[in-house]
């Protein structure tokens, strides 16, 4: 079943729930600080694992301390889906674990 794309009044409802998250250039990003390289790393591992369970991917970028994520759905076009909030309220409720903020 294709995945449709959401409207831009839809995005910003939805972008309610999420704090920290925005939508930019046509993705949902966000940024996380972590308190070491060895911390983000570990949530970056941890995001994988999600994606993988979702068949959903994100470009997911490491660096010293911080893990950033900007997700689109390929599949609607590059435009924003559900699933791409699906992604990101699973790693919004892995955050807290990784002491990410």
């Amino acid at each position: 079943m294709p995945v449709e794309p959401l409207s831009q009044d839809e995005i910003e409802e939805r972008l309610g729930e999420l704090p920290g998250w925005s939508h930019e250039d046509g993705r949902l990003t966000r940024s996380y600080r972590l308190g070491t390289h060895f911390a983000a790393t570990a949530m970056v591992v941890h995001i994988a694992q999600v994606q993988e369970e979702l068949d959903h991917h994100s470009d997911l970028t490491l660096g010293y301390n911080t893990v950033t994520l900007a997700v689109h759905t390929h599949s609607a076009g590059g435009a924003v889906t559900e699933k791409d909030f699906e992604l990101a309220r699973r790693v919004e409720d892995l955050a807290p674990g990784h002491r990410a903020h």
